[in-house]
């Protein structure tokens, strides 16, 4: 089971201080509570990728690269990579390269993102955005397994004899989780597919994303990847801790109640009672947790929310104190003892590599340094082993 922490890179204004912190603070903030985590004994940082006011992250390979230049354990990861916006070949590119330059330490969520302004920033029809998200999955899929790739669809410009560079690490491409707030059709294409399926877990009722997990685990189970309780499940959550379940409430409330993705809408009071938001003492946030794992079943990812809605740093750090040093070490005991038989653990790179590879060396793609040139990219080659030697 990992444990860990997902930004959405938000820049809010502290209703307690009035202060609002500036891009660059933010993201050299993003660094440290990244560090924190892995200090305090947790396993997965995760930044989303946003391309619009209020938030920092568009590049998020760029900060997870200096992120992982600074840490030497935690898995590095995504909360959204935009499957619709983005390249598939350009994807497949920054997220190879990452996966070399971390170690393997990597992997990453992709999602349709629920910004429609940005679609066309980038010459995208948010209409099409689900066959649109289908379709180059489907590439960046073939890419990261395929030395040659040719291929021709609908959003973007036909490929022949294409070769994605760098190749995957170990020729092992990296886990891919896919993350859905309402769409039946992504949870299908994870099942299809055998990734892992992110439920984000935050704003709805548990019997919402309950709908959709169910479905992924028996998708996953008639497309013979293993039985539904082998499915690969991650989850999302907020939490507010302090020592006295008083203190958390008295300390969260101005953020809450003046929260965008809050504010004017239920009190704190009902939105913790409905959805899986835990304000509280270490014992209340474990209590809550543990129930995620009987309403959707034993579960490989487990990631919560902290460093949103105007929270300070020096707060967000305490929260991951708190986090590490009486929540997780808890959850991680109490959620082993009561996990089934046969659950596998979350997928790493180590394990990906020794379920295709076992004892042996892994094959490490070296494609000719001769093929194509420099002004049209073309092949002189007829043979497609030049590139695979």
């Amino acid at each position: 089971m990992q444990f860990g922490i997902f930004s959405v890179s938000d820049i809010t204004r502290d209703p307690v201080s009035g202060e609002t912190p500036s891009e660059a603070q933010r993201i050299k903030a993003a660094v440290t509570i990244a560090k924190k985590t892995e200090e305090v004994g947790m396993d997965v940082f995760a930044i989303g990728e946003h391309h619009n006011p209020p938030f920092f992250s568009s590049s998020p390979t760029t900060l997870l690269a200096s992120i992982a230049a600074q840490t030497e354990r935690i898995v590095l990861s995504t909360s959204t990579t935009l499957i619709t916006t983005n390249d598939p070949v350009r994807l497949a590119e920054e997220y190879a390269m990452l996966q070399h330059v971390s170690d393997g330490r990597m992997d990453l969520m992709l999602g349709r993102g629920n910004t429609a302004p940005v679609y066309p920033w980038f010459g995208k029809d948010i209409r099409e955005s689900l066959p649109m998200a289908l379709e180059n999955y489907n590439l960046l899929h073939r890419l990261w397994r395929e030395d040659v790739v040719d291929w021709q669809g609908s959003y973007r410009t036909p490929l022949q004899g294409f070769t994605s560079t760098p190749r995957p690490l170990d020729d092992v491409p990296p886990f891919v989780w896919h993350g859905s707030i309402r769409t039946p059709e992504i949870a299908e294409q994870a099942a299809y597919y055998g990734d892992g399926f992110f439920a984000n877990n935050i704003f709805w009722p548990k019997e919402h994303y309950m709908r959709l997990i169910r479905m992924y685990r028996q998708r996953f189970e008639h497309y013979g990847h293993g039985t539904a309780a082998q499915a690969i499940v991650g989850l999302g959550g907020q939490a507010y801790i302090a020592k006295r379940s008083q203190d958390a409430i008295r300390e969260f409330r101005p953020y809450f109640d003046h929260a965008p993705v809050y504010g004017n809408g239920p009190t704190m009071e009902d939105f913790t009672s409905q959805t899986p938001l835990s304000v509280g003492s270490p014992q209340e946030v474990i209590d809550k947790t543990l129930t995620f794992r009987e309403s959707f079943g034993d579960y490989q990812r487990q990631l919560f929310l902290m460093d949103h809605a105007g929270l300070p740093l020096t707060a967000v750090l305490d929260q991951l104190e708190l986090l590490g040093g009486e929540v997780v070490p808890v959850l991680r005991r109490e959620l082993a003892a009561l996990r089934a038989p046969g659950v596998p653990d979350a997928p790493t790179h180590a394990s990906l590599v020794r379920a295709k590879y076992g004892d042996a060396e892994p094959r490490q793609p070296r494609p000719n340094a001769n093929r194509g040139d420099n002004v049209t990219g073309g092949s002189p080659y007829q043979d497609t082993d030049d590139v695979r030697r």
